[in-house]
């Protein structure tokens, strides 16, 4: 997997390595150890006697009766101000609107953490892709030569091949097809390993997934989300975290959490006549 430094990472090294390398990048050192360990001691704090939320790709898991042994946490921004602190990495954010658009939003932001012998995932593709196993519930047509996602995770143990880094295969986002038994996944993939504090960029539509925890620690990510303005937000953050949250949240928080695209709304509420959209006159 190709990585950058963090003090070396443009906007356009990142666009490169997700549209035309191998759709995903490595950056190294994008946050501090203060900045992993207060957000790891939140990821276990709330996830050490909750074992069933929702979580995806874990069927398999499901049949064996091992779901409690990977554990998700939601609302990070709820949970904590290193979260914001993620979310709004300026070098990551820059990256972000460059390939998603300048008002790209938040889809979600949560934590996996999967415990020792702790299982692995379904080799799948992210949001809005995810049920693409499905084909004729999606537009025809529809194809990956523009994106409508982008992933990163932030390790807060080592991604190793014995703690269960993500395997990826290379290249795939450039055909938008859900991996199949026939792909030969585990023969092909690579891994995602980083130490706590990276952070992975990749394209949802990379081929990739979590894989089973070998060693004897803890295996703990945060995993944020990004989208296009338009596509809906897998987690309703808006409403999660709560109006104190949005009242004092920056301008790069207000556009995550998609407050500068005003759909959907009740247009007929609008009492007052007005030009909203166009490029003459327009409101917005």
């Amino acid at each position: 997997m190709n990585s950058i430094e963090v003090g070396a990472v443009t906007p356009e090294g990142v666009v490169e390595a997700l549209l035309r390398g191998p759709g995903a990048v490595r950056i190294r050192g994008v946050f501090s150890a203060a900045q992993v360990a207060q957000a790891r001691r939140v990821v276990m704090e709330h996830s050490q006697d909750r074992a069933q939320t929702v979580t995806h790709f874990q069927g398999q898991a499901a049949e064996d009766q091992r779901l409690h042994l990977q554990r998700r946490v939601w609302n990070l921004l709820a949970k904590g101000d290193v979260f914001s602190e993620m979310a709004e990495q300026p070098a990551i954010v820059a990256a972000m609107r460059l390939f998603l658009g300048d008002d790209f939003v938040m889809g979600s932001i949560a934590a996996n953490r999967i415990l020792p012998d702790g299982p692995g995932q379904e080799p799948h593709i992210d949001y809005p892709y995810w049920d693409f196993h499905s084909p004729t519930t999606f537009p025809v047509g529809i194809n990956t030569s523009f994106p409508l996602n982008a992933q990163v995770t932030i390790p807060l143990d080592p991604f190793t091949a014995q703690t269960g880094a993500t395997a990826f295969v290379p290249h795939t986002q450039h055909e938008l097809r859900y991996p199949g038994e026939g792909d030969a996944f585990f023969e092909r993939c690579e891994r995602m390993e980083a130490e706590p504090g990276d952070a992975i960029v990749f394209v949802g539509a990379t081929w990739h997934c979590a894989m089973p925890n070998h060693s004897t620690q803890d295996r703990s990510a945060v995993l944020i989300q990004s989208l296009p303005k338009f596509v809906k937000p897998m987690e309703d953050l808006r409403a999660m975290v709560g109006e104190a949250f949005v009242k004092n949240a920056s301008p790069t928080m207000r556009q995550l959490l998609g407050l500068n695209f005003p759909y959907p709304q009740n247009l007929d509420a609008i009492a007052v006549a007005t030009n909203a959209e166009g490029r003459k006159n327009a409101m917005r």
